[in-house]
This record gives structure tokens, sequence and C-alpha cells, in this order.
């Protein structure tokens, strides 16, 4: 009875066909479990080659900062794609098409780096000035993206594969993956300098110790790497030592055909193991029924991985599919995602348009926001009522996440990044204004990692053509007459740009390489001589920073390896349940051996607080229990995506992480 009504279900989602076309055909046969990807002759599978695709996807030193790795967009606890990029984040806002902040075209983009010269130096982006640019669209997940003979938004990664620098095919066919690895590292915006190639990607990687960045490296991975360089992991994986362009690309794609998720109740479903509550249920039936959700998002992968016009907004802003095609039906046209694991993105379509699932179906209900020609006749209002609008969402959610996705669990576990540390250079509150009334500012991001060759420290909003003078010593640095000295160190340089708060400038170094440096902080300041400030001299607020060394050596984790591990033996911190989350909240629990001081933070992946659970003097010795749910300290229910919380007790610390799910 049970398995006739399970395959019954499954008998309404439409495989390729819209409702009415498939219905004239007779039924569709029953939902298949989701195979494997296909792989394409040239590029097979093996271990050393998906263990080293997973380093260098992960390796933030492929970027020409040292600050983005490929993982930074792509995370598996945001459904594969980028956990940053959500409303009222800072820094996560592209201006769109008309290159104005604040007005409808604005799009929530995902942060790349700040706009280089060759040597480290700063330049200055027309529309973000000295900050980390964002990109006009949304990073698509990676999760499941294997599946797609064409990729990005647009499609323009094709199926066939060319040598980054001497244009050869190289795999005529199936590679969409390896053709889409092939192009972040040397955007200027995302992950590279001005006028990078593919040569100095390579040399870099060539030089780099593997994920020498990483706060901690799932176990298996480290013990694969077993402290070689990458010239032996190339070696290992393709039978000689060269690292070379075509290889970084085909190992990052074989990395990625084995993140796909088929551990969902859906999958359950279609196995007929498993049943749907009577809510999910009744959005399945609506999914492939009367919503026509399924026509596009088709079969067990639940996409056609074609492109269409929906009306998301007007087909001109961004011409999607026809800047590829030159197709006039393809205007404004973007690929279906999947829906697996959807609940977990936390902003919705190319541009990030909306942030709940709530908020998707309700534009699929009206029929989409804007008409053109190209757009899909079967976007056209459907008249749900609000019942099975939730029920639309229920399906969406649970049913389509896959846990392990969720949680970051094998295969989907991950190295810790260096952005998500609190090694990232802390900056105060004490600058000194000048000129315009305006107080210089700092750009340091990059990781004060022993042996770093380009430590770069950027200033903006000075005074435009001023001399500056960077100072870094093992003391806090005051406002005021300028240093004579740095016992870290002291270089000046000349502003860029005209006038009042316009200018700009950096100083690039090097760390040292010495063992003595880890551990050690470090304190620095631009002052900016400028006429309108007291005595002269504007500044910047101070920053500190602590040398750490390759491999994560003194770094400061915001995570720890294995949640609930005790740090020295004196606490227990244990995971969220439920993990993930919905807006019932979770429960986490922590056990004190004696009886001592408690605190208990959660803080977001940029490591800003978002919520204070405990703060108390002394808490008795024994198991405790602090519920949180989702809200912030200003009763805000936060977006979905990784959280961590930290505790804080007699001396120690304990870290574990949790995740939101819309």
């Amino acid at each position: 009875m049970i398995r006739s009504q399970l395959v019954r279900t499954c008998l309404l989602l439409v495989l390729t066909l819209p409702a009415t076309a498939a219905l004239a055909q007779g039924p569709p046969p029953p939902l298949q479990p989701l195979p494997p990807p296909p792989v394409p002759n040239g590029n097979p599978i093996t271990a050393a080659k998906t263990f080293l695709g997973k380093a260098l996807f992960w390796d933030e030193q492929m970027s020409s900062s040292r600050t983005m790795a490929c993982g930074s967009c792509h995370q598996p606890a945001s459904g594969g794609g980028d956990g940053r990029s959500r409303a009222g984040r800072p820094g996560v806002v592209n201006p769109g098409p008309d290159n104005v902040f604040g007005t409808p075209d604005d799009i929530l983009g995902s942060p790349g780096v700040v706009l280089r010269n060759a040597d480290g130096s700063l330049s200055s982006s027309t529309v973000f000035g000295a900050h980390e640019q964002v990109t006009g669209r949304r990073s698509p997940s990676v999760v499941n993206s294997a599946y797609a003979q064409s990729l990005f938004w647009d499609g323009r990664a094709g199926s066939a594969f060319l040598d980054p620098i001497t244009d050869d095919v190289l795999l005529p066919n199936g590679a969409a993956l390896e053709s889409q690895a092939a192009g972040p590292p040397v955007s200027s915006a995302e992950m590279g300098h001005l006028g990078r190639d593919w040569a100095n990607v390579a040399s870099r990687i060539a030089a780099s110790k593997p994920l020498a960045l990483a706060a901690r490296v799932p176990s298996d991975l480290s013990g694969w790497i077993a402290g070689r360089g990458y010239a032996d992991l190339f070696a290992e994986a393709f039978g000689t030592p060269e690292v070379t362009a075509s290889r970084i690309a085909m190992a990052i794609a074989t990395y990625e055909r084995t993140q796909y998720s088929t551990q969902t109740p859906f999958d359950s479903l279609i196995a007929g193991i498993q049943a749907l509550t009577q809510q999910e249920n009744q959005g399945l039936q609506l999914f492939g029924g009367p919503a026509g959700c399924a026509a596009c998002h088709a079969g067990s992968l639940t996409s056609d991985n074609a492109y269409h016009y929906i009306g998301v907004r007007p087909a001109t802003e961004d011409v999607g599919r026809f800047a590829v095609t030159n197709n006039a039906a393809d205007i404004g046209a973007f690929k279906t995602p999947t829906l697996r694991n959807v609940a977990l993105h936390g902003a919705f379509f190319h541009d990030g348009k909306f942030t709940t699932l709530a908020e998707v179906v309700d534009f699929y209900d009206r029929g989409g926001d804007f008409n053109a020609p190209s757009k899909d006749p079967r976007i056209h209002p459907l008249g749900l009522n609000p019942q099975q609008k939730a029920a639309l969402v229920a399906f969406l959610s649970r049913p389509l996440t896959d846990p392990r996705v969720a949680a970051e669990t094998a295969p989907f576990d991950r190295p810790g990044l260096y952005r998500e540390s609190l090694s990232v250079p802390f900056v105060g509150e004490d600058g000194v204004a000048g000129s315009g009334a305006q107080t210089p500012q700092l750009v340091v991001i990059d990781p004060p990692l022993a042996g770093n060759p380009e430590f770069t420290v950027g200033v903006y909003g000075g005074l435009g053509g001023a001399s500056a003078v960077l100072v870094i010593d093992e003391d806090p640095p005051a406002a005021g007459a300028i240093p004579a000295s740095g016992s870290f160190a002291r270089i000046e340089a000349t502003l860029q740009g005209a006038g009042d708060g316009a200018g700009y400038g950096s100083a690039t170094l090097a760390i040292a390489d010495d063992p003595s440096l880890v551990g050690r902080a470090f304190y620095g300041r631009w002052y900016v001589t400028d006429p309108q400030a007291p005595g002269g001299v504007a500044a910047t607020a101070v920053f500190r920073m602590t040398v750490f060394g390759a491999g994560g050596v003194g770094i400061q984790a915001l995570e720890v390896p294995t949640a609930g591990t005790s740090t020295g033996g004196t606490l227990r911190l244990y995971a969220g349940q439920p993990n993930p989350f919905r807006s019932s909240g979770t429960t986490i629990r922590y056990a004190l051996p004696a009886a001592s001081a408690v605190r208990l933070v959660v803080y977001d992946v940029t490591g800003r607080v978002v919520k204070q659970l405990q703060d108390s003097p002394r808490e008795s010795a024994g198991a405790h229990a602090v519920a949180w749910d989702g809200r912030d300290e200003s009763g805000h229910t936060v977006p979905g995506g990784v959280y961590f919380y930290r505790l804080q007790s007699g001396g120690a610390i304990q870290t574990s992480r949790v995740v939101r799910v819309e």
C-alpha cells in the first residue's frame, strides 16, 4: 500500500516536459535514483586527483591576495553557494547595471578581492574604490553541478575544455567543470590581479605549501598530503610533478564531481524507503502538478539544465544566455538551478533578489515581476492559496536537504579558511580625521603568515597627493607625530588621487619566514600629512595582527577540528540539536567539570558577534543547556547559513558550529 502510494506520488513529477504535454503522451516513468555524475574521457576520477583537487579548491593561496579560495564562494553548508551573500551583510552588494548603489537593480553578489596590481599594490576600482569587489551575479551551487553540460548562470563555460594557456582542445566534451574552473583565478575581481594569467597562477601554486593558511584540514586530506609540496602531490595525481594550468583545472573538476548529494528524504522517497509528511507530500503534488514547477525543475536532479527568462528583472538589464548564443529567444535567460539543498542558500536567483523560499513561491505565484518577448510562457499567475504556498515551501525544505551537505560532513567536509579565522588583522576605532572631516581608513586583510612575500596594507579616504607613512611596531603606534621608526616596518608612500578624502595608496612588504615571529602580535597605523588635521597629521585606526605559521601553526581558529572535543580536558561542548535547525531553534549543551564563569557567544562566518547566549560569573559543575531561537541581539531572525558558537570557561575555549535552514 505504502509502496504503491510512493510510486504514484513520484509519477506526478514531470521529467522533461510541461505537464500538459506529458499527460498527452501518458504518465512519465517513475523517478530513478540520482546516478553518479558523468566523467569525461581523458580525466578519470582517482583518489589522488580527488584529494589534490580538494586541496586546490580550498587553498586561498590560489588568489593573488591569498584571501580567496574557490571554496570561499562555494560552501556546502550554504548549499554549495556563497553563504556570505545575504541581505543585510556588509560588502556583498553590487550596484547592478546602473552602477548606483541603493537602486532596484542592486545585486547580492559574491565578494572577491580588492583591485590590485601585479606587484601587490592596491589600485582603485571605479565602483568599489579600495573595497573588495562584488560580482554581478550570485555564485551558483557547486554541489550537483557536475551533471550540467554548460556552467555559469549564462552557460559560457561549455562542454569542451581548452588548455587555459595554449587554447588546445584537451577534452572535447563533458568537461564543463574544467572549463568553469579556468575562469575565477584570473579574474581581477574574483581571485586575481590586473593582468594576471594562468602562468602566474600555476607558478604561485608550485611555490606554495599546500593549504598553508588552513586553520584545520580534514584528517584524510591531511594524511594524504603528509607534509609534501604541491609538486609531489601533482606527481602522484598525474604521474609527473609539473604544476600546470590544465592540471589545476582538471584536479579541481575531479573533486567537484564527488560533490553530489543523494541522501535527502526525497531520495528515500524515490527509493520507496520513506514517506514525506502530509504537508510535504501536498507540496510535492503541487510541484509536479498544478504549480508546474517540475516542467523546468525536472527529474531526480530537479533541473532541466536549460536556460529560461522568468521575469526576475527586466530582460535587457542582464541579457544572460543571449551573450553566449546571440539568440533573441535567450535574452534575459538564466540557467535552471537544481533545487537540491535549496533551503540552505539564503538568497535566490542570479541577483539574490529574494531571501526566503516563501518569497520565491510568491514570485512564481504572481507570474514573475517583468515581461518580455523571451519570457517562458509557463511563467504565469498560479492562484495558489496560503496553505498551498506553505506546502510548496515545506517540500522545498527538509525533503530536498542532504544532511551531509548541511553539516559539512564527508564527502562535503572541508578545510577551515583563513578568512573564517580570528587571525584576520583586527582594526580599532581610534583614527584621526583630516581634510573634509574624513578619517583615513585601513585595508588590511592579507594573511600575516610567516613567509608571506606580499603582505599589503592599504589606506583610502586620505588627502589625495599627500605623503603617508605606514608604521608597524610591537607597541601600538600613537596618533599624533609620525614615529621615526617601527620595529617591524616603516614605509613611506605618496597617496594617489586628488582632493579631500580621495587619496589612496598601499605598502607591500615581506613577512620573514622566521619561526620566532609565530605567535607574536604587531600593531600598525597609517599617518597622512594633512594641514587640516590636528598637528598636521591625519591617521587611520590602529590594526593588530598576530603572525602565524604554515599549516595553521599559531592561527587563531574560530572553530576546532572536532566538535565536542576538549581543550585541556576542562570542559565539553556538544553539537547543537537539531542541526540543521529552522524556526523552532536549536539547543546547545555543554558540561563543566567544576564551577566556573561561562560565556557562550554565537558568531557568523565573518567572525561578527550575532548573539550572546550566556555570560555568567559562575555556573555549577555538570551539564547545562541553552536554547537559541535563531535571532540576533536586535531580535531579528538571522539568515540561513553556518554559525559558530564559542564557549569560554576556566581559561579554556571550545567552538562548534550549527546550520540554520530557511
